[in-house]
């Protein structure tokens, strides 16, 4: 039987069955291995909180259904391909809802590298996140950066930046548990950043609170970079004081969009090529905390609607 992740409702997620069609000219077969959950954007999703004039925007490959109910979404899975032809048992990286098989398009899988384990590679969609965001920010060798929120995105965001040289980099974080995950990485985290001290600042946090601090806490002509989604929230943030005559900036980041100083260059099979090199690197081990059964994930997406669940990096294993 091949099952997939369905959100029903606002309060519901069950496991259906799939059926496969016959694989075509162009096609080929995945058995899952992993798959990543990116606890922030499915949070909104399976809380049907992605405002109308955003559904097209952020249909993934792959998704079901729409955002109004049912709908099976997700955008990180790795496995293996197991229809016969030249790439038989080769392990992929695609973009692709959770769902333990799955038929798709040659053009839409990329290789991993066999240095790379399988269940490291799910991280690969959020680590270009995070990529594109210090490529939006233009970080210099010497820059003092500032992240709020050690979540995913956050904790991947500052392990890029650890590889640059010369780039001080420390990060607001309120959950104890998480600061104490990110300390026994390395990472340095404060309480109350200084004012108009940072060259750049990251939110992650999707906290109006913590984006006001950031705007604070950046200098003359600083950037301060914003990573979050906020879905139907409204933001409510003071643009007085020294935002102006600092000539402050505020700079959305989006994955979806390489930067326009890239684009006459790059494109998204390049960047994800730089993205498999850096996970490479076992430190990004680290950042998966928690490895779910396929069978337990409507359970886990029932506590995070309810915004009880605060570990680091989810991954369902099949």
């Amino acid at each position: 039987m091949n099952l997939a992740l369905w959100h029903n409702s606002d309060f519901t997620s069950e496991l259906k069955e799939e059926k496969i069609s016959t694989i075509g000219i162009g096609q080929i077969e995945i058995k899952s291995l992993f798959s990543l959950i990116s606890t922030g954007t499915e949070r909104l999703v399976a809380r049907g909180e992605v405002p109308k004039s955003s559904f097209e925007f952020m249909k993934v490959p792959y998704m079901k259904g729409d955002f109004s109910f049912p709908v099976k979404y997700g955008y990180s899975l790795v496995g293996e391909v197991i229809s016969k032809g030249e790439f038989y048992g080769k392990i992929v990286h695609l973009l692709h809802p959770h769902q333990d098989k799955c038929l798709v398009a040659e053009s839409d899988v990329m290789f991993v590298p066999n240095e790379i384990p399988a269940k490291r590679a799910t991280l690969a969609s959020n680590v270009e996140t995070a990529l594109n965001a210090v490529w939006d920010a233009q970080i210099s060798i010497g820059d003092k950066v500032l992240i709020a929120g050690f979540g995913m995105i956050g904790s991947l965001l500052a392990r890029v930046l650890s590889f640059m040289p010369e780039v001080e980099v420390v990060i607001m974080e309120k959950d104890v548990n998480r600061v104490k995950m990110g300390q026994k990485m390395g990472f340095t985290f404060i309480d109350n950043p200084k004012k108009s001290y940072f060259d750049v600042v990251f939110n992650t946090t999707s906290n109006e609170k913590a984006l006001q601090t950031l705007i604070e806490s950046v200098g003359l002509e600083g950037k301060i970079i914003e990573m979050s989604w906020y879905g139907k929230k409204n933001v409510n943030i003071n643009l007085g004081a020294d935002f102006h005559y600092h000539r402050k900036q505020i700079i959305s980041t989006q994955v979806s969009k390489l930067p326009a100083d890239k684009q006459s260059r790059w494109d998204y099979k390049r960047r994800k090529e730089v993205v498999f090199k850096l996970l490479k690197s076992p430190l990004f081990d680290e950042h998966i905390t928690d490895v779910l059964a396929f069978t337990e994930t409507p359970a886990f997406f029932d506590e995070l609607r309810k915004g009880g669940v605060l570990g680091l990096g989810y991954c369902i294993e099949y």
